[in-house]
């Protein structure tokens, strides 16, 4: 087999493909010829050049190989699908931004940094969504459970690995999300985001915030679940 019909049944494969493929999921295809994975890397790297004028482009993510629009493309590619997709609530950000750059924490660990309770909404959104799963359980009264982000967060962000994720600003974290949901994403308050990125806690003056503003994710979520139904 030549490396022109490697290639091209490569980018077949890709192409047709709904999802990131790994390497091993690639070598699947060549079984007969037995392709190793730097090989076939190798024939990766080529066809990812095979693209570099055109409006696709072949990334590598933490799920494997994809093939995507480029960013310059999205503004026209909107216009064929102009309905908006779902709209996220600033407490589903700001916990989802703590999760991401603070991982792994608790529930416990986001409501000191945020200063409000974390309701169990907006965990389930999260992992519904795809973004966050259970690590693990800290050793500790109640063992809780230990929340960080899945591949499917790095894939919908663009990313390999999560020491790609900027250093955390509050402008920093807004551009990242804004990845997710691209033209739907409000600011992260800027308490929150700052909190998150110098591990500050905010536990002992939450009581006093919450008496005085009335204020829980419970009440901050229903724009969302409005608006998701």
């Amino acid at each position: 087999m030549t490396d022109t019909e490697i290639i091209r049944i490569l980018e077949t494969a890709l192409l047709c493909a709904d999802q990131p493929m790994s390497v091993a999921d690639l070598r699947k295809l060549f079984v007969a010829e037995e392709i190793s994975s730097e090989a076939l890397r190798d024939h990766l790297s080529a066809l990812q050049q095979n693209w570099n004028d055109k409006g696709l482009e072949l990334v590598s993510l933490a799920g494997g190989w994809r093939f995507q629009s480029r960013p310059e493309m999205q503004r026209y590619l909107s216009r064929l699908n102009p309905e908006k997709p779902p709209k996220y609530s600033r407490a589903v950000l700001e916990t989802l931004a703590i999760i991401a750059w603070r991982q792994p924490v608790t529930r416990g660990d986001i409501e000191d940094i945020r200063g409000v309770t974390v309701s169990s909404q907006i965990i389930r959104a999260l992992e519904d969504r795809g973004w966050i799963e259970v690590l693990g359980h800290r050793d500790a009264p109640g063992r809780p459970a230990l929340l960080g982000t899945t591949r499917q967060f790095l894939d919908d962000l663009g990313l390999k690995a999560l020491d790609e994720l900027p250093e955390l600003e509050p402008q920093d974290a807004s551009i990242a999300l804004a990845g997710l949901d691209l033209e739907l994403v409000p600011e992260p308050a800027d308490g929150a985001a700052q909190a998150a990125a110098s591990g500050r806690t905010e536990h002992e003056h939450a009581g006093d915030a919450d008496a005085a503003h009335g204020h829980t994710d419970m009440d901050m979520e229903t724009e969302y679940l409005k608006e998701n139904d």
